[in-house]
């Protein structure tokens, strides 16, 4: 299970890299002054393959065409001689990426065990950072040569985690609910009992019981088809309260602020030395560490450290030119990257693949990413026009957003901690899905204290 996971993972280290080498190339000179750009963004959506492709092919094959897509957006970008031809090449590898990334989180959350899931996905989207550093520690380096190589070089590495994905993916089992779902339900029992049973025998009760629950939540050739239409995302009420969980987690808590603009962030509060930005820009790159005391817990707390921290960088960098606050807002505007991949960078992955129904889950990821880059277009064409214009108060349109965000997971958010795909599936069944999930929560701890008592 862990090389099938790190064999995923590499799709979440395309996207770190995709949403982060632009962040530090903007910064170069050498880039500025070989196409005079300096705001190219992060990438468009790969919204109807994702849509489309993991149902009727497959979650590997979906994984693959994204990544070959992404390989070539990257080398034409990497060997671009004009505007045209790097544009080009930046919407090749955001197709990519996205169509990729939709589907290794379809994938990782069919095929991984139910007491696990969390740690699995959150691991996946944490990986993120894994390309997010490669990309910055590499421009630490590159961004000292005076030649078009100090640009060009982390370009053609991003095609590197896709290269890697594309000649291992299908080494990998499909999952085993999509199998199901094409009439396999033979080669589904076998891919539970190889990661799901620790005998690895395809008659146990644990791989019969899984089997029986997606037998019943899964009909053969159940999942929607239709690729253009996504009304049947929110036909039902439980289809629409999954969908506002889905699109509660996007990109409009203040992290694309920092990702994509650090260097004008930086030059705001007084560092204009260009390796001193991408040496920053590498330490942006923190680590995440992977939900183990549920997810509204973590979402919830987190979201409040974060209003905490954005209240004081907006305190310190409200007065331009005092070097010592400007020093103080930025080492906060770090932490607050560090508190986001705690409690948001493992949910983006996690969450939206939970709670989506198998008939919805690969078409629901795909209007994710159509969320998610509305998110980014707001970040790449709005952002640097409200920095120009409002400069410090931007962080405070943020925390009003984050505080925002704090009273949706406290009265809405579902916890799925601990439960079977199919089982979360029943919760948003119900008539009040959070109050029911707290109190399966209730009972599930119950019942574990009383084992153990009856073990003493």
């Amino acid at each position: 299970m862990y090389l099938v996971t790190l064999v995923v993972c590499c799709c979440s280290g395309d996207s770190g890299f995709d949403g982060t080498v632009m962040g530090g190339i903007n910064s170069m000179v050498q880039y500025q002054r070989y196409f005079g750009m300096t705001g190219v963004g992060s990438k468009t959506s790969g919204t109807i393959p994702a849509s489309y492709f993991p149902d009727r092919f497959g979650r590997r094959f979906s994984m693959w065409f994204g990544n070959a897509i992404l390989i070539a957006g990257a080398l034409i970008t990497a060997n671009a001689t004009n505007k045209g031809m790097f544009l080009g090449g930046r919407f090749l590898t955001g197709i990519g990426s996205s169509c990729a990334g939709a589907s290794a989180k379809s994938y990782l959350a069919e095929i991984a065990p139910a007491h696990s899931r969390g740690a699995y996905l959150g691991f996946l989207n944490s990986f993120y950072y894994v390309g997010q550093m490669t990309a910055t520690g590499m421009m630490v380096s590159t961004g000292k040569w005076e030649s078009n190589l100090s640009w060009r070089l982390p370009l053609y590495i991003q095609a590197v985690p896709a290269g890697i994905n594309v000649l291992t993916i299908f080494l990998c089992p499909e999952s085993p609910r999509w199998m199901c779902s094409v009439g396999k339900p033979d080669n589904a029992r076998k891919t539970l009992a190889r990661f799901h049973s620790s005998t690895n025998d395809v008659n146990s009760p644990l791989v019969d019981l899984e089997m029986r629950e997606i037998d019943e939540k899964i009909a053969v050739d159940g999942a929607d088809k239709k690729w253009w239409d996504f009304r049947p995302l929110f036909k039902t009420r439980a289809d629409r309260y999954r969908m506002w969980m889905v699109i509660l987690i996007g990109q409009l808590s203040g992290n694309g602020l920092i990702t994509y603009f650090l260097p004008i962030l930086l030059k705001n509060a007084g560092i204009t030395s260009q390796n001193k930005q991408l040496t920053l820009n590498f330490v942006n790159s923190g680590s995440a560490t992977v939900d183990r005391f549920g997810r509204r817990k973590v979402l919830l707390y987190s979201t409040i450290v974060m209003c905490v921290i954005l209240a004081i960088v907006t305190g310190l960098l409200s007065e331009f030119g005092n070097a010592a606050r400007a020093n103080a807002g930025i080492t906060f505007i770090y932490l607050f990257m560090v508190v986001f991949s705690y409690g948001w960078t493992p949910m983006q992955a996690l969450y939206p693949a939970e709670v989506l129904s198998y008939e919805a889950r690969a078409k629901g990821l795909a209007f994710l990413n159509i969320v998610s880059q509305a998110s980014t277009l707001i970040n790449t064409f709005g952002l640097p026009v409200a920095l120009q214009r409002l400069g410090w108060k931007v962080y405070l349109i943020f925390l009003i957003w984050d505080v925002i965000e704090v009273i949706v997971i406290y009265f809405v958010v579902v916890e799925t901690k601990g439960l079977t795909l199919e089982e979360i599936n029943e919760v948003f069944e119900r008539e009040h899905p959070k109050q029911y999930s707290e109190q399966l929560q209730r009972d599930i701890r119950e019942a574990r204290r009383r084992h153990g008592d009856g073990g003493i």
